[in-house]
């Protein structure tokens, strides 16, 4: 039976952010968007992870379990890299966290990705270009450009602006790249609009 999920949440300025944040709250019910293994290919799909040709291969060739057996795993792994961000963020990352990354290059080190040179359509002088495409052997290859995109945000973001919303009952997490770094909610339309309603309620009490 299929299910109708909301669409995915990718509001983090950061892709592996974006994966902590699939699972959320934001409403009033929780939602996990890899749940199952079909939620697991809907949000690859929605993150533009992994081509959609890929995907329906993927499912069609999978055992009875198996895509819900790797979306366990990418929860787990989720859950995982959430300590490590949550432990980590507000400071600059140190030589020494390689050691708490040990996981990440496990799975990393899996990966079958291989360079090729391919003709572009695009009228460019060469006419050719290099590309680094993966090769999808099993279902559990699609862990394999969520951990890359961990794998970039390790490397490329300041931990200093990762923040966590300030929502009360909020568990989003964001690279704060705005000028000043002065972003305090997961978004304006969600907790931002919350926390103004609450203080609008607060003043008029106050005036009462």
């Amino acid at each position: 039976m299929s299910v109708t999920r909301a669409p995915a949440i990718f509001i983090a300025d950061a892709l592996g952010l974006d994966f902590l944040n699939s699972i959320a709250t934001p409403v009033d019910t929780p939602i996990d968007w890899i749940d199952d293994g079909e939620g697991l290919l809907a949000w690859l799909a929605q993150a533009d992870l992994v081509p959609a040709e890929t995907l329906d291969a993927l499912r069609k060739q999978a055992m009875p379990g198996e895509l819900d057996s790797v979306a366990a795993q990418a929860r787990s792994l989720r859950e995982w890299f959430r300590g490590f961000v949550r432990e980590r963020k507000g400071k600059p990352l140190a030589a020494k966290d390689i050691a708490a990354l040990e996981p990440l290059n496990r799975l990393l080190e899996r990966d079958e990705k291989f360079g090729r040179l391919v003709s572009r359509a695009d009228g460019a002088t060469s006419g050719l270009t290099f590309e680094t495409p993966r090769r999808w052997r099993s279902p559990e290859s699609v862990l394999l450009p969520i951990g890359e995109a961990m794998a970039k945000f390790v490397c490329d973001e300041d931990f200093s602006n990762v923040k966590a919303c300030e929502g009360p009952a909020c568990t989003l997490l964001f690279a704060d790249h705005t000028r000043g770094h002065a972003r305090r909610w997961c978004s304006m339309a969600m907790c931002g609009n919350r926390a103004k309603q609450a203080a609008h309620r607060n003043r008029l009490k106050a005036q009462r």
